[in-house]
């Protein structure tokens, strides 16, 4: 460097030598300097990434991917590459609608920073003052979660995204379901990505506004930003002039699959939009919530969606890229030594990423039809490296590298016979006795049925066989297109031996979730319960079993509370509140009730019907 300003400095030196003895020739010389060079076009610096874009697309077998960069006030990129759909030929073009999974998360935290600027909600009260009915497993958690800690994944759950997922649950009945739901670490201590609670910020919004979150984004953001074909459900996609269809990719081949229908967690990822829509959002937010002149959303709240909140653990694996830390509904890193925001998302068969630099005034989006795939993060990169006038880093090589090595990893076990199977085990019971509902408070019904001389196992309308493990154990066979793929089910007996409860591990964070086998429908109905009713003689003690209502049996023994009965199968029934007590109903071969048998932890006793 020093030699380098020397010889600069000599330079100047001589020429001043030669001129400095006119000042005429001095101003003449002047007036005959060349012009400097015009300033570079703002995508000058873009120049060759089409090349780059369609290479890595070979490398990761993606069918389509937009693009599209801003820069200052000015979108300087803009286009599609490859297919929208594959078999039809039709190309992705910055129109495209794609799914944008968890990048909706910041939607929904600029509706409640709307909220929160109009005085109808504040970040940090207790969320029971702004929904007197929330409640969560922790009790502590319940009284104490604010609205900031709804949107900074430190509500101590786990993602539980088992429940939601393909779920039949409406959005109500989602949010009352939270109570039932096993935390993992303690309120506010960890970092841990979860849905439900932004899906709980949009029942919020809905509440405080009098509006359908869907109803309130689309008018006060979509709406003043001009997004005009962005929507909430892919069934509105499809009606749509320029749509994607969703791939994932099944060992090496690239698969058509069908659209993932989640509107009902929508607040947490249910948004479909265009690059050439979403670098519109980008921008109202590089513009601190303004959208050209018009204030959507007050400075104080934007700076506060792109500042750290709550840090994200985790080594720093590339130099590049600095800690995370996540603010509201945005994460903020570093990048190349610059201030990084961004939001990636995911559902089946799109990944997207939104980010953008805030000092540089510079932002990418990118959207891809394939799931999974690195190229949002590969292309955002590689913009960034070029506008930044950086020798680009080869993230592809670095990202196809981590991929080999997973899948050589995974080989490797298979070859070598690696598996925590016993072999020579068997189920302890014919297969039909495993079949029936198993029901969860917070998870609903999973359905085991027999089918083709095997289990099936059905949760939230998602099916897939099961096929023996060892002991009571079953597994899901592979399937890369079944998201229940490889899942171990677990049966376990009761006292008396029948099979009782299905452990499903729907969530890693916690122990497995247990269900409970649950009665046939008609063993609620009064009907079926009516023939039971009436005085039985158990041993010196006349006890009665009393219908109330029309679909629930009571025991009553002289000198107690009464015992609801529940139903369990056939005409079997446990004593509510009371482990290890049931009755069974008996009938002659004319089907007449003629006694119940009483299973008791100290024995087993029959009751004579008078």
């Amino acid at each position: 460097m020093r030699r380098l300003q020397a010889a600069t400095l000599s330079v100047i030196l001589a020429l001043a030598l030669v001129w400095g003895g006119s000042p005429v020739l001095w101003a003449q010389q002047a007036k005959k300097t060349p012009p400097k060079p015009a300033p570079a076009k703002p995508g000058a610096q873009l120049e060759g990434l089409d090349q780059f874009i369609e290479q890595v697309m070979k490398d990761w077998q993606v069918p389509g991917l937009a693009v599209a960069v801003v820069k200052g006030e000015e979108v300087i990129y803009s286009k599609g590459f490859g297919y929208r759909d594959v078999e039809k030929k039709l190309p992705v073009t910055p129109q495209t609608l794609f799914a944008i999974g968890s990048v909706t998360k910041s939607f929904t935290v600029t509706a409640m920073g709307m909220l929160v600027d109009d005085g109808k909600l504040d970040w940090d009260r207790p969320v029971r003052e702004f929904l007197p009915d929330f409640r969560l497993h922790d009790e502590a958690a319940t009284e104490r979660m604010t609205p900031r800690d709804l949107v900074t994944h430190r509500s101590g759950l786990p993602r539980h995204d088992a429940l939601w997922y393909n779920s039949v649950f409406s959005r109500e009945e989602m949010y009352r379901r939270l109570r039932h739901l096993e935390p993992s670490r303690d309120f506010r201590n960890n970092f841990q990505y979860n849905n439900l609670m932004f899906m709980t910020a949009g029942v919020v919004v809905e509440r405080l506004s009098g509006k359908k979150w869907e109803a309130f984004v689309r008018e006060h953001i979509f709406q003043p930003l001009g997004m005009a074909t962005s929507n909430f459900s892919v069934k509105e996609s499809e009606n749509a002039a320029d749509f994607s269809l969703p791939y994932e990719k099944a060992k090496e081949e690239v698969k058509r699959v069908p659209f993932r229908v989640i509107d009902e967690v929508g607040p947490a990822g249910s948004i479909n939009s265009s690059v050439d829509e979403m670098i519109r959002y980008i921008r109202f937010h590089l513009n601190g919530g303004r959208a050209g002149e018009t204030r959507l959303l007050s400075e104080s709240n934007a700076e506060q969606m792109q500042s750290p909140q709550m840090p994200v653990p985790g080594a720093l694996r590339w130099k590049e890229v600095g800690h995370q830390s996540y603010g509201l509904g945005l994460f903020v890193t570093s990048y190349q030594g610059r201030k990084f925001v961004h939001h990636g998302g995911g559902i089946d068969g799109f990944i997207s990423l939104l980010s953008f630099m805030p000092q540089e005034q510079i932002g990418v989006m990118v959207l891809t039809n394939l799931s999974p795939n690195q190229l949002p993060t590969i292309v955002s990169y590689q913009i960034y490296d070029r506008l930044l006038g950086l020798e680009p880093v080869d993230w592809n090589a670095r990202f196809l590298e981590m991929r080999r090595k997973g899948e050589e990893s995974e080989e490797e076990a298979k070859k070598k016979g690696y598996t925590p199977r016993k072999e020579g085990t068997s189920p302890s019971h014919p297969l039909p006795d495993y079949a029936g509902n198993y029901g969860h408070a917070g998870y609903g019904v999973a359905r085991v049925a027999l089918k083709d001389d095997g289990l099936q196992l059905t949760f939230n309308d998602i099916t897939t066989p099961l096929r023996h493990f060892h002991y009571e154990v079953f597994e899901a066979p592979e399937d890369p297109l079944n998201p229940l793929e490889g899942m171990k089910a677990q049966f376990a007996l009761n006292l008396q031996g029948d099979v009782e409860t299905l452990a499903l591990p729907l969530e890693p964070n916690v122990p497995a979730i247990h269900f409970r086998r649950v009665a046939e429908a008609g063993m609620r109905e009064r009907s079926f319960l009516e023939p039971l009713a009436g005085e039985y003689e158990l041993g010196p003690t006349t006890v009665t079993v009393a219908l109330k209502g029309d679909d629930t049996l009571m025991l009553v023994v002289p000198g107690q509370a009464p015992y609801e009965l529940l139903p369990q199968r056939g005409l079997l029934f446990e004593l509510k509140g009371i482990t290890g007590f049931s009755v069974e109903f008996k009938k002659d071969p004319g089907g007449r009730v003629t006694e119940f048998v009483a299973y008791q932890p100290n024995g087993t006793f029959v009751a004579k019907r008078k």
